[in-house]
């Protein structure tokens, strides 16, 4: 197992987010259902892909890449970059909702998919909550029927060509249901536990969940 990077420092993005979690910026109050508007509440559509982070973008070659998957698990993974692409890969194409509004359609992802992952690592009947952790420190929580959606992988490529390190390469998780501060980039651990863990924007003021739909942006919402 990987040890544990040090989690990343206060930046003014950070400042600026816990201030908004506080004001309760970009709320509308609204309510949709994904079956019924593509657009979830208080978004707007880009072309572009916006660049957000913590200020610190690790440099972490496909060679130096590792993947562990423990905790509450039957089946521990250590997986090399090969031994990851070794996998069954497979291709979703979904929206993406940031919590700062803008909402990006139809693009292209190849990975593996967490079902598989979860096939391979058998959670144990007390595993109920997923915590990510990434490369620069970063971690952030899910529930494991979230993280099991149909549409949820492992990406390495976007729209045909490998992910970029601005964008969380070698490898994020997508999970496209929720806002995107949940798709932790630069993936490194994957730890299965019975209790919850907030991760770093939920113990800053973000919602522990934060489905778009429900303009789940902030704790209390």
């Amino acid at each position: 197992m990987t040890d544990d990077a040090e989690p990343p420092a206060e930046s003014k993005l950070t400042r600026s987010k816990q201030r908004w979690a506080r004001e309760g910026k970009f709320l509308t109050g609204n309510m949709t259902r994904p079956e019924e508007q593509r657009l979830p509440p208080g978004q707007h559509l880009t072309r572009d892909w916006p660049v957000l982070d913590l200020g610190l973008m690790p440099d972490i070659s496909q060679a130096r890449w590792r993947l562990d998957v423990h905790g509450a698990v039957e089946h521990t993974i250590y997986w090399t970059w090969e031994q990851f692409l070794a996998q069954p890969q497979t291709q979703f194409v979904s929206d993406i909702h940031c919590v700062t509004t803008w909402s990006r359609y139809d693009n292209q992802w190849e990975g593996l998919a967490t079902r598989d992952l979860l096939a391979a690592c058998r959670p144990r009947e007390e595993a109920r909550f997923v915590v990510l952790h990434s490369y620069d420190g970063y971690t952030t929580n899910l529930p494991l029927e979230d993280f099991a959606a149909e549409d949820a992988l492992l990406a390495h490529r976007w729209s045909g060509e490998p992910l970029e390190p601005e964008h969380g390469g070698p490898v994020r998780l997508v999970v496209p249901h929720l806002y995107f501060w949940k798709s932790a980039k630069w993936l490194q651990r994957i730890e299965f536990v019975a209790e919850d863990a907030p991760g770093y924007w939920e113990v800053r003021g973000y919602h522990n969940r934060g489905d778009p739909w429900a303009e789940q942006r902030y704790s209390g919402d």
